[in-house]
């Protein structure tokens, strides 16, 4: 059986510089290779594998490494750093008391409540979806791997028969006092990380923890109207809390896709609508279908311009959360043609013939800005 003094360092095979990862990576191999399953009936190898657990515990939380880095074993043991039983507390505990009375329990007072476990991480999901499926809106299935609670220990973090005891360090407080000079600071529990308790069995599936990692399938609806940037929360659906505690959201990042004919800004869809020289000339009607499955009927007024833009009202994307649909945004771009037959040429010519100047007066505008400027 390993000693209770052996160097943590040492039972993880690790160097004392070891980084997070490292240490993660030497903990789940030792475990694996120590595990009781593995060895069944194995004493020594089941005390090597509370040891490892021990070890991998206190480096990889950075105040408990700082303080066995420091101290060593005698960092958790009573009466060092003002942890542990009443004797150690009692060193400065009167001290303490009248900073409380003056100052607030900031200053080492406060009689020191539990820490409640901490809340289980915010998850984040992007989502695209096509500028239709955004039009419309759909119901997604997503599978994503996520902490949730442990089935074994149901969350408890201990096997199955048995519980926690109170921490020896603070006696159950969840905090213990430090001197630093003339102050006296209190500090969550560096054993229990303030819950005042700690696991004497861990559970062997999720190693006291209370949660493992596995998939879940959910169902996510992407309401119509989205946008890129659009953030979908899923309450309760994120990691699960460790040993009981709630666990917390799952955040849906939309992403919208490009479209082949619309742009989108907001509530407004945009396209490029080209024309011909003739149509631009005598006036017409284009037919547009829309997202939504209907067909706009755009005029086209004689004489239009390349640039000019037309505006269909209530075509555009529906707004999210609310009533109606913004609009149709068309921009005109007017058309030369580069492939005429003989007989196209032809009337072009004699229209030519019949030009006076006055059938675009932009050009014959500039035309006679040019001669005064230049003397023409």
């Amino acid at each position: 059986m390993p000693s209770t003094d052996i160097d943590y360092y040492e039972l993880l095979e690790v160097s004392r510089d070891a980084d997070g990862g490292t240490l993660k990576s030497a903990y789940r191999k030792l475990a694996m290779k120590y595990h009781p399953d593995r060895n069944p009936g194995d004493t020594e190898c089941e005390a090597r594998f509370k040891a490892i657990n021990e070890a991998y515990d206190c480096l990889k939380d950075p105040q408990k490494r700082a303080a066995y880095d420091r101290f060593g074993h005698a960092a958790f043991q009573n009466g060092m750093g003002g942890g542990g039983g009443h004797g150690g507390r009692s060193d400065f505990g009167d001290i303490g008391d009248i900073f409380e009375t003056i100052f607030g329990s900031a200053f080492g007072g406060g009689g020191g409540g539990r820490t409640q476990p901490r809340r289980g991480a915010d998850l984040r999901y992007d989502l695209e979806v096509s500028l239709d499926e955004a039009f419309h809106g759909k119901t997604v299935e997503l599978e994503i791997e996520v902490s949730q609670g442990c089935e074994t220990c149901s969350g408890s973090g201990a096997t199955p028969g048995t519980g926690e005891r109170e921490c020896r360090m603070c006696d159950g407080h969840g905090k213990v006092r430090a001197k630093q000079g003339f102050f006296v600071v209190e500090r969550p529990c560096p054993t229990c990380h303030g819950r005042g308790a700690v696991i004497e069995n861990p559970c062997q599936d999720c190693r006291g923890e209370g949660v493992v990692d596995k998939p879940r399938a959910l169902e996510v609806e992407v309401p119509p109207g989205v946008d890129t940037g659009t953030r979908i929360r899923l309450s309760g659906k994120g990691e699960a809390g460790p040993r009981g505690a709630p666990a917390g959201d799952l955040y849906i990042f939309v992403h919208v896709k490009p479209h082949a004919v619309f742009q989108r800004e907001g509530t407004t869809l945009a396209t490029r609508l080209p024309i011909s020289f003739t149509t631009a000339a005598l006036g017409g009607t284009v037919d547009i279908p829309d997202l939504g499955g209907e067909t706009n009927a755009v005029e086209i007024p004689a004489g239009i311009q390349s640039g000019k833009q037309l505006r269909v009202r209530g075509a555009g994307m529906p707004v999210l959360q609310g009533r109606g649909r913004g609009d149709l945004v068309v921009e005109i771009a007017v058309e030369t043609p580069t492939r005429l037959s003989k007989r196209q040429k032809e009337l072009l010519q004699e229209f030519r013939e019949t030009e006076t100047g006055e059938e675009c007066p932009e050009s014959k505008g500039f035309l006679d800005r040019l001669k005064d400027a230049f003397g023409g």
